[in-house]
C-alpha cells in the first residue's frame, strides 16, 4: 500500500508547507484495529508467519558457552512458562515483574511470556545499586522480581518474591506445564491499550522516570520490522552489544523474532570478546553505540579478527559524527553504517539499507510518524534544512511517564512527543540529529553544540576519541 498525504505535502521529503509538519515517506503499517483484544506477544507470532524460515532456525545463542535454542524452542518454553506464571504463581494483567538480569537466554523466553499474559515486563539495569533498586520499586510496584544469583540479595529488603533466572526452579518452569488452565486461572484477555513494558529514563530531563509503553506500541514497532523484511537465504546473524533493559535491545527483540533473526548475545561486554563472537558465530550484523564504532575503526587488534561475515552495523544511542562514519566505511568499504533515533519514549527512525550511503543522518521517518521542528525559543515551525526541536506524532509514542502526571504534560503536547533534541530535514526527508538541546553551549551570543566541537577534534589522526562537556 503506497503512502497517503494530506494535500501539498512535498512527496520527496515530506513536508507540508502548510501545515509545516513532516510526513513519513513511508507505506503505512499492517496493525490490527485499535480495539482489537491481542497483545503485542501474539502479534509478534502473527507476523512470524511472513517469515520463510523454519521454527528450527537458531532465536538465541550464548556467546560465552554456545548454547543456543531455536525458535521452536523458544516459543515452547515461553508458552509453558506462561502457564505456570498464571497458575503456579498467579500472575495476571493487574501486575508488574522487575526484570534484573544481565543479557542471557532466559531474558527472552520470560519477557514474551509476561507479554502474552499481559504482566506489565519492567526490565531493569542488573547493576542498580539499592537506592536506584528503591526508586525502580516506587515506580513499578512490582509484584515479583526475576533477577540472577549474584545480583538477587539487593532486593530482599523489599519482601517480594525473587525468582532466579539462573535457577533449576525457572528451568522447570519453562520445561513443562505444571498445572493446566482452567477458566480461572485464564489470562484476562489483553487489550491494546493496556501498558505492555516499563522502561527507565531520565526522560528529555532530570531525574529517572517510569516509561509507558502500550501493547500497541509494542505493535507498531514489530509491524515497523515487518516492513523492512528481506529476502535472504539465511537468517541474518545479529550480535547484541546493548542490553535487553535499554529500549535498543528490547525493541531489537521484537523485530528479531519478527524476522527470525539469529541474535547472539553477550553477557558481559569486551570488545576482544565481541570480536571472538563475530568472528566464532559468522555474525552478519552488530549492534553499536557510536564509541564502539570510534574503536572498530581506530583499535589494531581489529586486524586480528575474522570479520569477512560482516554485512552492517546499526548504530544508535547517540549520533554517530560523520567524521567517524565516513573513517569505519574506508576501513570497512562492504559493510553498511544503518542508524538509528528513537528514545526510550519512542523509536523514530532507522536508515534502511538503501538509505546507508547518506552520511550523518539517522534515516527517513518510520512508517505513520509525524513530525515538527520547533524553534525553541519562539515556538515558531521550522522548514527544511532549519534547525529547531523535534517533536514526533505516531502509534510509537509512549502513553505517558508512572506516577508522574507534571512530566507527562511538559513532554506529551497534544499528542506531540518533546523529544529534546535540536534537529533539523533535508530536502530529501532525511533526519539529522545536532545534540541535545539542554547541551548547547552559548558563546558570544551563539549556541555550539558539543558534537560538533567532537567531530573537529576526531577529524585529527591522533585522537582517538573526544568529548565536549558544556
Amino acid at each position: 500500500m503506497a503512502a497517503t498525504f494530506p494535500p501539498v505535502t512535498d512527496i520527496r521529503s515530506g513536508f507540508n508547507p502548510a501545515s509545516r509538519t513532516f510526513h513519513s515517506l513511508k507505506p503505512p503499517l499492517l496493525l490490527p484495529p485499535p480495539n482489537a483484544a491481542i497483545s503485542a506477544a501474539s502479534y509478534v507470532l502473527f507476523l512470524r508467519r511472513n517469515s520463510h524460515f523454519p521454527d528450527s532456525s537458531t532465536a538465541v545463542v550464548d556467546s560465552a558457552y554456545g548454547h543456543s535454542l531455536s525458535y521452536g524452542e523458544l516459543i515452547h518454553r515461553a508458552e509453558n512458562l506462561a502457564a505456570n506464571l498464571a497458575t503456579v504463581l498467579k500472575l495476571s494483567k493487574a501486575h508488574t515483574a522487575l526484570v534484573l538480569s544481565p543479557n542471557i537466554i532466559q531474558v527472552p523466553i520470560l519477557c514474551f511470556a509476561l507479554l502474552s499474559l499481559g504482566v506489565v515486563v519492567s526490565p531493569a539495569n542488573p547493576l542498580s545499586t539499592r537506592s536506584e533498586i528503591t526508586r525502580l520499586f516506587h515506580l513499578s510496584k512490582p509484584a515479583i522480581v526475576f533477577a540472577v544469583t549474584s545480583n538477587a540479595e539487593k532486593t530482599h529488603e523489599f519482601h517480594v518474591r525473587t525468582v532466579l533466572l539462573d535457577s533449576p526452579e525457572f528451568d522447570s518452569l519453562t520445561r513443562t506445564k505444571i498445572q493446566p488452565l482452567s477458566p480461572t486461572t485464564s489470562p484476562t484477555p489483553v487489550t491494546q491499550s493496556d501498558v505492555a513494558a516499563i522502561l527507565y529514563s531520565s526522560g528529555t530531563t532530570g531525574k529517572v522516570k517510569g516509561v509507558m509503553l502500550t501493547h500497541r506500541n509494542l505493535t507498531a514497532i514489530a509491524a515497523g520490522y515487518d516492513t523492512v523484511r528481506t529476502k535472504r537465504a539465511e537468517p541474518a546473524v545479529y550480535l547484541y552489544t546493548v542490553p535487553y533493559f535499554h529500549v535498543y535491545g528490547f525493541t531489537f527483540s521484537l523485530g528479531a523474532m519478527v524476522l527470525s533473526d539469529t541474535v547472539v548475545i553477550m553477557e558481559r561486554f569486551s570488545l576482544r570478546g565481541m570480536l571472538s563472537a563475530a568472528e566464532r558465530f559468522r555474525v552478519t550484523h552488530i549492534t553499536v553505540v557510536p564509541a564502539l564504532v570510534v574503536a572498530l575503526t581506530k583499535d589494531k587488534v581489529i586486524d586480528r579478527y575474522n570479520l569477512t561475515s560482516l554485512e552492517g552495523i546499526v548504530c544508535g544511542g547517540a549520533p554517530l559524527r560523520k567524521e567517524t562514519d565516513e573513517a569505519f566505511k574506508a576501513k570497512f568499504p562492504k559493510v553498511l553504517v544503518m542508524q538509528g533515533y528513537g528514545l526510550t519514549e519512542c523509536v523514530v527512525t532507522r536508515t534502511t539499507p538503501e538509505e546507508a550511503n547518506h552520511v550523518g543522518t539517522v534515516g527517513r521517518l518510520k512508517p505513520d510518524i509525524e513530525a515538527k521542528v520547533v524553534n525553541p525559543q519562539t515556538g515558531k515551525l521550522m522548514f527544511p534544512g532549519e534547525r529547531g526541536e523535534l517533536w514526533i506524532k505516531g502509534p510509537y509514542v509512549m502513553k505517558g511517564y508512572v506516577d508522574d502526571p507534571e512530566a507527562t504534560s511538559a513532554t506529551l503536547v497534544n499528542g506531540w512527543l518533546r523529544t529534546g533534541d535540536l534537529c533539523y530535514f533535508d530536502n530529501d526527508g532525511f533526519l539529522y540529529i545536532v545534540d541535545r538541546l539542554k547541551e548547547l553551549i552559548k558563546y558570544k551570543g551563539y549556541q555550539v553544540a558539543p558534537a560538533e566541537l567532537e567531530e573537529l577534534l576526531l577529524s585529527h589522526p591522533d585522537i582517538r576519541d573526544a568529548a565536549v562537556i558544556p
